[in-house]
């Protein structure tokens, strides 16, 4: 894939200049280059550390520290799912499971429409309100099957995206026993 274009290297050569020593500019950069290509690149990472003086590897061990970087094309969303101790006592093996059928694809897998990628995650520090995940960095809370399910229904477009969006999470997330659950099943904002 690709380096930085002329644009981006313009914008990088701006974000650096904001920083008392070059290096401390990688992470930046590193969202610059996703934000670019989709996914960190490995003529990125060699590009960023020209920019900032440091070696490719040091570049890909900032990159690989933080879950957020991915090194492989992925979805328009990204589904984590916690699977840590919280979580797994919730449900999160069974929600997983429901989700790889729901979605056609294993943990780790896009769907046939390049549209969702499913990933399992640590720790979501949200251990009260397991089991959760999150969609492209945002959380869903006390997530149960039907929920889940409104929430792929929703990023398909198979709700109108207009107040007829919250209805449908709405109500999949009322239909939980657990009380609290509709405070804290909220919608992907768009």
């Amino acid at each position: 894939m690709a380096r930085l274009t002329e644009e981006n290297v313009r914008l990088a050569q701006e974000i650096i200049s904001r920083y008392p020593k070059a290096r401390s500019a990688t992470i930046p950069l590193l969202h610059l280059a996703q934000e670019q290509d989709g996914y960190v690149t490995d003529d990125a990472m060699a590009h960023i550390a020209e920019l900032v003086g440091a070696s490719p590897a040091e570049v890909y061990g900032t990159a690989s520290f933080y879950e957020m970087f991915k090194f492989h094309p992925v979805g328009r969303y990204v589904i984590n799912i916690c699977g840590t101790m919280s979580c797994a006592l919730m449900g999160a093996e069974d929600l997983m499971h429901h989700a790889e059928e729901k979605l056609g694809v294993r943990m780790g897998g896009t769907t046939d429409d390049g549209l969702i990628t499913l990933e399992r995650a640590e720790c979501q520090a949200a251990c009260t309100e397991a089991p959760c995940l999150q969609t492209n960095y945002r959380y869903s809370f006390r997530v149960t099957p039907e929920s889940f399910d409104a929430l792929v229904d929703d990023l398909r477009g198979a709700v109108s995206p207009t107040k007829s969006r919250r209805t449908a999470w709405s109500r999949a997330c009322a239909s939980t026993s657990r009380p609290t659950a509709v405070r804290a099943c909220t919608p992907p904002r768009t």
